[in-house]
């Protein structure tokens, strides 16, 4: 009887640990842990383990919902992301049919994930989009977008760049994300194919007034796996 007392009771005790887990309102995939955060605020996490793991936590707020004033961002959980993205972004079935609308008859921008841009024009409006002019409603832009975002030819056998945007605030069509809901962008050639590797923004945040972090399914999934690996390697 002490043998399989003994037995039974790790297994109950990592049942427990996942039950009675609550979600965000906004976002049902990511958890919330009430006075797990250091200022005894809510911990937000993809990860359903209780107690948390802090260090791959997307970061705490002091209140519920979470505000870009209540919000502390875990540069590491961050760094993670990134890393996800560098590896899985170009297989994400969404920004591929994107990369490809491009080079369509007559063209088309990128409107619900990102916007593409020409080679010889990236430069010049990457800088518009970082200093909010003219960045298709950046901060401090006019919401008129550059040219090239708003609509007209496509590729043209001109090879570019795709910007990868969070779900959470989707533009409209023919206009670019705001600089803080863009995670990064790939390079596509004229054909539409992506042939780079993803490069984040510097400009993303992962909470604005629209919401909280917001990715496609496939890489929210690639996201989760990942930080489950990590889960395992801090045991």
């Amino acid at each position: 009887m002490v043998l399989s007392r003994v037995a039974v009771v790790p297994v109950c005790r990592r049942l427990l640990s996942h039950r009675h887990v609550s979600t965000l309102r906004s976002n049902p995939y990511i958890k919330v842990f009430p006075n797990a955060a250091p200022n005894s605020g809510y911990l937000l996490t993809y990860l359903e383990t209780n107690p948390p793991t802090p260090r791959l936590a997307i970061g705490g707020s002091t209140q519920l919902p979470p505000t870009p004033q209540s919000f502390t961002e875990n540069h590491e959980f961050l760094s993670i992301l990134n890393d996800v993205l560098r590896d899985y972004a170009a297989q994400d079935p969404n920004l591929q049919s994107q990369a490809q609308a491009f080079a369509g008859p007559g063209g088309v921008t990128l409107g619900s994930h990102g916007a593409f841009f020409p080679q010889q024009r990236k430069q010049q409006v990457t800088r518009k989009t970082a200093a909010g002019i003219g960045g298709g409603g950046g901060a401090g832009g006019s919401g008129a977008g550059g040219a090239s975002a708003q609509g007209g030819a496509g590729g043209a056998g001109v090879g570019g760049h795709v910007h990868l945007s969070d779900l959470r605030n989707p533009p409209d069509f023919g206009r670019i994300a705001f600089p803080e809901d863009i995670l990064g962008s790939i390079e596509v050639d004229g054909n539409g194919k992506i042939i780079g590797q993803f490069e984040p923004s510097g400009t993303y945040r992962i909470i604005t007034n629209e919401g909280i972090l917001g990715l496609s399914d496939f890489l929210r999934e690639k996201l989760i796996e990942k930080l489950k690996v990590e889960e395992k390697g801090s045991y």
